[in-house]
């Protein structure tokens, strides 16, 4: 089959363009709705995606021209000759609805053209784009999730077709659509004619797929010399294109695109210039995107900088033998050298070394015994300095292949996110464009391309990622030493590496038939709850579905109004709390037991998922995700675990203590966060109590309340209690009514007897705050700081929003910091004391250990007293530990 050949680009000019409506939906079933709205109830999951996706293109693409097109709910040209065309597809979901005009608005403040012509589609659109681009000596990047685009790929035009929700966009050049459907772009088209479009409505010849019209075209040349020799096709599938040729010359017409448009937008006006950021501000504060916004503005900050070159040059030392690995790693008496894993299918298969300006690739699987010795001493010497970036990552990938690791000097990943704890991505790629503006190389396989044969294929990019680790390392320091967070790093988040990954390896072990009885439990309640549900209205419905619940609540039972949102009248858990208080509903009664039971069962399928092989969970420790400081445990989140209510403490109850392991233990801090409030405010009250060993929240009830601390009702401790924490958090007086369910009158007269008795409590919140606007950033006991420039922002609500971090992050993150410092300590003191037991989980304020025969006693005082002397306060630290079989019954 001849092909045209096609003249290349002629300048640097990339165009851009991007199926609007395609990547909405794309982002819309990628993200969760349910997890994207703003507080006024508008779904923002398709906004969100589509942003993201785009940023990630901008980044990654670097075009010069952007545009994106979207289609009309007007009826097209298309429709007009055929009916039936894209007839039979699902109603677009509720939840959708306003998210591509909410799109157009953030394309507008992006100052990019969002294209729509009557009665064109937005394909169209781009196939006139591509054309008018490919004329101008522009390439083409064309994104859409519709095969028809294929037929616009050429040498200067790719498509980037997402193929599994809209991170994985790969691109799909002449010989990739060819490999999979036997044909060239150009001929695309007939094949979809024959084979037809269940997308759009337009049935294909029965029997005939993509490989039998394939090798139809090859043999013909393209449709027309098909249908031209359609009599010589023998067997039934010749009948059946002969009986279906009107519908296939129909498709053929439908699918062809335009390529002659006469568009309201020129190529000009696509140029890709920074967005307008007080548009962007409002638009990005009414939608509530904050990290996106971070994100949005960081990428074009990076774009006006001027572009330098990529990584520099750099010597090449051989290191396939262990005299040249060794002399390789003993050249640098002793300086730091960073070190990047080259990853192929999960393994490590080589490691990328840099030091000055040589580098060494060591592929792991071609080491002979002499050598990969001399790589294990060096990779285990705690008195080789090395440099990563997410090292804790990097352990894993060497312990897999028997690797241990010591001597982290510094991790890139730890020093960026202390430098910039608010900022939403660590990514390597991001930093070194952020921080030293210049590009990493990344090795982007394609599925099944590289495998651990290949592992010279990762070699370059590995070794300029090392290179850049290296870099990175040298800028960071020197901020860390401005940000006055080297101690922090140097003594507390790097030492804490090793910690964390021990306890990930170690994993805690669960009782598999126990949580498959739970499974069997929540969903049995589920039931029980559906059918109490509908017998309570007398039929069934779709108890997961805001519009129907809708209907029942408002319009069939007639219940008081919730607050109204764009889609209705809101049905979220808070407003439904309060109906049911008001009514009474048995409806509500089981929509509410509904809800929590199948929130506990995919608490419960989440943990049976993350089961391992050596019926241990293996969660993973992030010390980089809250800016506060706090650990995040992920991939499962332990963390989130419900203990207040008894079913909730039945899945704690699954965790158990390990074969060759005597019981689980646990200790926690008591009110850690409401005694670092005392430390800091100096209030005399509250350090009387805590020194005195009082129930603080019984004396702080007696206080408020003006009444002896055995008079202090239940009732009034609980209301003082989430005051005391409300305030750490800046609670409102109309906060505290609505947590409370009282009058906001009352609430207003319970905070001021709460400072008038407690007035340094009311000082210090005030100060900090001040405090804080002046020097632009909290602080914490050990001194990790926050930055929080949105206090002098003239927009009311980042300020506000400001405003309750700066009174959060002292109080949340030195209890943090505390916690980790007792890690350490408890870590030291285990090592020291040649004990077996070992840490399995931190949970906020609680530690759970797994206790080696024999060594409970001496393992608890241990634990109890570094945990006691972690931080100096001016009260003291209680400890509270408990034993036991499972994580529950170890609770106290």
């Amino acid at each position: 089959m001849s092909e045209t050949t096609k003249p290349t680009p002629t300048s640097d000019n990339r165009l851009l363009i991007i199926d609007g409506h395609s990547m909405a939906f794309r982002a819309f079933y990628a993200l969760p709705a349910e997890n994207f709205a703003t507080s006024t109830g508008q779904h923002t999951n398709a906004v969100h995606g589509f942003v993201s996706m785009l940023l990630t293109m901008i980044r990654q693409q670097k075009p010069t021209h952007v545009a994106v097109a979207f289609d009309l709910d007007t009826p097209t040209f298309r429709m007009q000759e055929y009916s039936e065309y894209k007839g039979g597809r699902n109603k677009t979901p509720e939840e959708f609805y306003g998210q591509i005009e909410l799109i157009q608005q953030v394309m507008q403040a992006m100052n990019i053209p969002s294209i729509s012509l009557d009665p064109f589609e937005a394909d169209d659109i781009l196939a006139t784009l591509s054309t008018r681009g490919e004329e101008a000596g522009f390439r083409v990047l064309v994104v859409s999730g519709d095969r028809d685009a294929f037929q616009l790929i050429t040498d200067k035009t790719l498509v980037l077709y997402p193929k599994k929700g809209i991170s994985d966009i790969p691109p799909m050049d002449a010989d990739a659509v060819e490999a999979k459907y036997f044909v060239r772009p150009e001929r695309y088209s007939d094949l979809a004619a024959l084979v037809g479009e269940s997308a759009d409505n337009l049935p294909g010849v029965p029997g005939v797929g993509p490989k039998t019209a394939a090798k139809w075209i090859n043999q013909y040349g393209d449709l027309a010399g098909i249908l031209e020799h359609a009599e010589e096709i023998k067997g039934k599938v010749g009948e059946s294109l002969r009986a279906h040729v009107d519908n296939v010359t129909r498709n053929r017409r439908l699918n062809q695109l335009r390529h002659d448009l006469d568009l309201p937008v020129t190529l000009d006006e696509m140029e890709l210039v920074a967005p307008n950021r007080e548009e962007i501000e409002n638009l990005f504060d009414a939608l509530e995107f904050n990290t996106l916004r971070k994100r949005l503005f960081d990428l074009f900050a990076a774009q006006e900088e001027e572009t330098a070159p990529e990584v520099a040059e750099f010597a090449r030392v051989i290191t396939d033998d262990e005299q040249s690995l060794a002399a390789f790693l003993a050249a640098g008496d002793g300086a730091p050298i960073a070190i990047q894993p080259g990853v192929a299918n999960g393994e490590a298969v080589g490691l990328g070394l840099f030091r000055g300006n040589e580098a060494a690739w060591v592929e792991l699987s071609a080491l002979d015994q002499a050598t990969e010795a001399v790589l294990a001493d060096f990779l285990a010497d705690a008195d080789a300095p090395k440099i990563f970036h997410d090292a804790k990552a990097a352990m894993h990938l060497l312990a897999d292949r028997g690797l241990e690791v010591a001597g982290i000097a510094d991790d890139t990943l730890i020093s960026a996110y202390l430098i910039q704890p608010d900022r939403r991505s660590h990514e390597l790629v991001d930093l070194v464009q952020y921080h030293m503006k210049y590009q990493v190389p990344v090795y982007q396989a394609k599925k099944g391309e590289l495998d651990l044969g290949l592992a010279g294929e990762l070699a370059e990019p590995t070794l300029a990622q090392a290179q850049a680790i290296f870099d990175l390392s040298a800028f960071l320091d020197a901020k860390l030493v401005e940000k006055h967070a080297d101690k922090l790093a140097r003594d507390m988040e790097l030492p804490l590496i090793p910690v964390l990954f021990a306890m990930e390896r170690a994993g805690v072990a669960v009782n598999r038939e126990r949580l498959d009885e739970l499974r069997a439990h929540f969903t049995a309640q589920v039931d029980q709850s559906t059918n109490e549900a509908f017998a309570a209205i007398g039929h069934e419905v779709n108890l997961s579905s805001p519009k129907q619940l809708q209907v029942v609540l408002f319009e069939e039972l007639d219940l008081p109004r919730t607050k109204k949102i764009k889609t209705g009248y809101t049905t979220d858990a808070e407003s439904l709390s309060d109906l049911l208080v008001k009514t009474g509903h048995p409806f509500l009664i089981a929509l509410m037991a509904y809800r929590d039971a199948i929130k506990l069962r995919q608490t419960v399928d989440g943990l049976l998922k993350a089961v391992h092989p050596d019926g241990r969970i293996h969660t993973t420790y992030a010390q980089t995700v809250a800016a506060t400081g706090r650990l995040s445990s992920l991939n499962p989140n332990l963390q989130n675990i419900p203990v207040r209510s008894e079913e909730g403490r039945r899945i704690r109850d699954v965790f158990v203590v390990g074969k060759g392991y005597e019981t689980l233990l646990t200790v926690d801090y008591s009110q850690i966060e409401m005694r670092i409030m005392a430390h800091l405010s100096g209030d005399e009250g509250l350090i009387e109590a805590y020194r005195n060993g009082e129930d603080l929240h019984r004396y702080v009830g007696s206080r408020v309340f003006n009444v002896e601390p055995a008079e202090v009702t239940s009732e009034m401790r609980s209301k003082v209690k989430a005051m005391s924490y409300g305030l750490a958090y800046g609670l409102s007086s109309f906060g505290l009514s609505k947590q409370l369910k009282i009058g906001v009158d009352e609430a207003r007269k319970l905070m001021k007897d709460y400072f008038d008795r407690f007035g340094a409590v009311r000082t210090y919140l005030r100060s900090v705050v001040e405090q804080a606007r002046k020097d632009g950033y909290t602080e914490t006991i050990f001194g990790r700081r926050r930055y929080l420039p949105e206090l002098n922002s003239s927009d009311r609500r980042l300020r506000d929003i400001a405003e309750r971090a700066a009174l959060n992050a002292p109080i949340q993150g030195s209890a943090a910091d505390l916690v980790k410092v007792a890690m350490l300590k408890i870590a030291d003191g285990l090592a020291a004391g040649g004990y077996a037991s070992r840490m399995l989980l931190q949970v906020h304020d609680e530690l759970v250990l797994e206790i080696a025969p024999g060594e409970l006693d001496a393992v608890r005082e241990l634990v109890t007293l570094e945990m006691g002397r972690a931080a100096d306060l001016l009260v003291p630290l209680d400890v509270q530990p408990g034993v036991g079989a499972t994580w529950h019954e170890a609770a106290h």
